[in-house]
């Protein structure tokens, strides 16, 4: 009974942050809990990564494990369905398969693909899930990340996959800057020998990063010479169209 009440108790402190950043003694108010109690399931949820503390101050906030599950009740089967037509085009205007991902946790899980038409392709990648330092997708998730998740994701073992993989923090930190000011990220042969990807974003309603789209294909013949900065273009477009008609069907 002692645990169940814990959880209760839990709840009500997410929920007390819901509307914004507190701090204990606003929290034990609102839920009607002494401040040592209060202090105490704020200290758990931090450990757990369900709230975090404000930088430089002494108010909480939901944290970023909140978020991402919140991210994973969002319908899938919804987010295929309004993408894959533009995946479609994509794949065909490009002339490389064209794929859709979502963030889980620190890893990219692949949920559709669209092959490319050439008669020697890539592998269908849905259903894996990949850390994030070694993909496209995955870079274009960290860099839109709070930055002490970042911190937490680049403090751990990276792995490394191929010899190209980056697996330098200072290095990675450089790559996500570089994804936030250009609105794409591009890798090549980090996952497996011989495969390059792009990848862009996809936005919800409230501007928050849901999904990213990428076009990913051989590397001896992409991108083809001189249409790196094109290629990219065209991926961020598609993905700015397939996040408005997100808005539009939520």
């Amino acid at each position: 009974m002692s645990r169940v009440q814990s959880i209760e108790r839990a709840f009500s402190v997410l929920e007390a942050l819901a509307d914004g950043p507190l701090g204990v003694t606003e929290v034990a108010d609102r839920v009607d809990l002494p401040k040592s109690t209060v202090a105490r399931l704020l200290g758990s949820l931090v450990h757990e990564g369900a709230v975090e503390q404000v930088e430089d101050g002494t108010d909480y906030r939901v944290g970023a494990r909140i978020v991402t599950l919140a991210a994973g009740v969002r319908p899938t089967r919804s987010l295929v369905a309004v993408a894959r037509p533009h995946l479609v085009e994509l794949a065909s205007l490009v002339g490389e398969a064209a794929g859709l991902s979502i963030p889980d946790g620190f890893l990219v899980h692949y949920v559709d693909q669209v092959d490319s038409p050439h008669p020697v392709g890539i592998r269908d990648w849905t259903g894996t899930r990949l850390p994030m330092h070694a993909v496209s997708s995955g870079l274009v998730f960290l860099a839109h990340m709070h930055p002490g998740d970042i911190d937490a994701f680049l403090a751990g073992s990276l792995a490394r996959y191929t010899p190209m993989t980056v697996i330098d923090p200072d290095e990675i930190r450089d790559r996500l800057r570089q994804t936030l000011l250009e609105g794409y990220a591009w890798t090549r042969d980090e996952v497996a020998d011989g495969i390059s990807s792009v990848a862009a974003a996809l936005a919800d309603e409230d501007g928050e990063v849901i999904a990213a789209i990428h076009v990913h294909g051989p590397s001896y013949r992409f991108p083809a010479a001189g249409a790196e900065v094109s290629v990219a273009e065209r991926v961020v477009l598609t993905a700015a169209r397939i996040s408005a008609g997100l808005r539009q069907a939520g």
